[in-house]
């Protein structure tokens, strides 16, 4: 079903949210991107269960920013389908990682994300990375 213009604003949002907070280090910001019991899944940096596992991801990243390591995800193409309060969103994924002054870019890949809305609120019940080539994030 097509989503509201409301919706999709929303699950944009969500989705920018997610990025900026992963790319600055806020854990909190993207713990609460997720619904209680919502997961990860990435083959770079494995698969992360409920609220704690999302704190432990996310404690990962700000350690790994921490130590001198820029994350930039740009996102794009996002399509969104919404049925009542769930809803499944893509969006294509860059990664650029910065490190000692020189940056790489991951493989490209996509999210593929199941969502919940949870009072009034679009949140990611389950979040797939697909990277188009294999790619493990050494520092992680």
């Amino acid at each position: 079903m097509a989503a509201s213009v409301e919706d999709r604003l929303a699950i944009n949002d969500l989705f920018v949210r997610y990025a900026t907070a992963l790319d600055n280090g806020d854990v909190d910001t993207i713990v609460g991107c997720f619904t209680e019991d919502g997961s990860l899944e990435s083959p770079a940096v494995g698969v992360y269960s409920g609220r704690a596992g999302i704190r432990e991801f996310s404690n990962r990243f700000a350690a790994f920013r921490a130590r001198g390591s820029q994350l930039r995800h740009v996102l794009s193409n996002l399509a969104v389908s919404v049925n009542g309060d769930q809803a499944h969103a893509t969006a294509y994924l860059v990664n650029i990682i910065t490190r000692n002054g020189k940056s790489e870019m991951m493989p490209p890949g996509r999210y593929d994300c199941r969502l919940e809305r949870v009072d009034g609120e679009w949140l990611f019940k389950h979040r797939l990375v697909v990277l188009d080539a294999e790619f493990k994030l050494e520092g992680i």
